[in-house]
């Protein structure tokens, strides 16, 4: 039978952290942050950064101990020996994939058909464009599905040098929003100053600005899913960690404060493309807009390509273990890619393409990984207590005897981000849990 095979190294996989984490959040998430947190923007990204750092590091620790596919589900597994627990968790990476494959799709279609619209359209008045944008949109979104689906099934290797070119023009678009901000922007105001007319720092609207941040550094923990693909895991995985969280997080604090430096946080927060709505304030205008808006295709196509990549090696990897039907564990004897689950992965997200709102996904999306981060991170310091000798190519620093710091610290500062979130957002999460149990319940009559 055919394994995935080992075909990558520490750039190709850290072009995959930075990828999926400098994606489509950032382009479209950072208008909403700004109407919440305002010109203290950047200090929300700080936290995210600092939250995600901490269980970035919990990951590091654990994918090079079981340089496994299926990550999380292995490390719930190997901590608390409860299959239950370890498939909701792997439930819940699953869900939040397809749905954000679905989302981030229809940003693309939002973004293609507009300029299309636009070039073979120039003419076309408002609601002939809307009628074009609800004809085709959903056709867009499902056509970058399926291309990426077969980018995905093509191979690691392929996928890996499609997300390279995709990465490589993304960030040059962002490094130009910085140049601008840097060369043309106002840097005489208060960047410490809150939302509203009063301005005055305001410390919960920095941190109810950093639980939506947080979705745009949600993936470095796809890393750890692609293990069984690359070479030498055991030191690149947790290398790969740590510079993908560190280059992206330097890259958003820039990006935040030469948005602001540009526009006003009010303003910003009432665009639907908030960066090429900065760009186009400076004296280059809709030249820089057109490109930043080109950006934002390759960056979304990028961001659903990685994204497709690792829930399939979630499903591939639950399969193995039992938790799902065989069938979807099977590679193909070319491509070495777990096809089954590649098309199911598909097919779901296809199914879920009709989700328009990427506020509100990006929301479900924070909150089930923010469940999810603080489960692995109660992993990680439960594994030092239970297993103490167990093999440790890497190890996270500050530690007080057995217990990580770092470990406890993440599973607290996921904890306190996941209560900001509106109580009817947290009744949702729930619903999605009992489901969960239910079709692990169930799951043996499914089998």
């Amino acid at each position: 039978m055919a394994k995935l095979k080992r075909e990558i190294g520490l750039f190709e996989v850290t072009f995959f952290g930075i990828g999926v984490i400098v994606g489509a959040g950032i382009f479209a998430l950072i208008g909403p942050a700004a109407g919440i947190a305002g010109n203290s923007l950047w200090i929300s990204f700080i936290v995210a950064a600092i939250v995600s750092t901490f269980t970035g590091l919990s990951y590091a620790e654990l994918s090079a101990m079981y340089p496994k596919a299926a990550a999380e589900y292995v490390y719930v597994l190997k901590a608390w020996h409860s299959r239950s627990l370890a498939f909701i968790i792997g439930w819940l990476i699953i869900i939040t994939g397809v749905v954000s494959v679905a989302a981030v799709s229809l940003g693309f279609a939002g973004y293609f058909n507009s300029m299309i619209a636009n070039f073979a359209f120039p003419s076309m008045d408002a609601a002939a464009a809307k009628i074009f944008s609800d004809n085709y949109i959903v056709f867009s979104a499902a056509g970058l599905v399926a291309a990426m689906s077969f980018v995905s099934f093509l191979g690691i290797k392929e996928s890996s040098r499609v997300n390279i070119l995709l990465t490589g023009i993304e960030i040059a678009g962002l490094v130009l929003i910085i140049i601008l901000g840097f060369v043309f922007g106002n840097f005489n105001k208060n960047f410490f100053a809150g939302p509203g007319p009063a301005g005055n720092f305001d410390f919960n609207a920095v941190l109810l600005a950093a639980a939506l941040i947080f979705f745009a550094y949600i993936g470095f923990e796809d890393i750890a899913n692609i293990s069984e693909e690359t070479k030498n895991p055991k030191k690149v995985l947790p290398r790969a960690l740590m510079i993908a969280i560190a280059g992206t997080t330097l890259l958003y604090v820039l990006i935040s404060v030469a948005t602001i430096s540009l526009v006003d946080a009010n303003e910003l927060a009432g665009s639907s493309a908030p960066l090429a709505y900065a760009a186009s304030r400076t004296p280059l205008g809709a030249n820089v807009d057109l490109f930043i808006s080109f950006t934002a295709l390759f960056a979304t196509s990028g961001t659903v390509l990685i994204i497709l990549v690792v829930v399939a090696r979630m499903i591939y990897g639950m399969s193995k273990e039992g938790s799902l039907p065989k069938k979807l564990s099977h590679v193909h004897h070319k491509t070495h890619t777990p096809w089954i689950a590649v098309i199911v992965v598909m097919v779901i997200s296809l199914v879920f393409v009709t989700l328009r709102e990427l506020e509100l996904v990006a929301k479900i999306t924070s909150l089930t990984a923010l469940m999810t981060f603080a489960v692995v991170n109660g992993s990680l310091i439960w594994l030092r207590y239970k297993h103490p000798n167990a093999n440790r190519p890497f190890k996270t620093p500050l530690n007080i005897g057995k217990l990580p710091l770092t470990a406890l610290l993440g599973l607290l500062s996921c904890s306190i981000l996941i209560f900001r979130f509106d109580p009817q957002l947290l009744t949702f999460g729930v619903g999605v849990i009992i489901l969960g149990l239910a079709i692990y319940k169930s799951k043996d009559d499914i089998l």
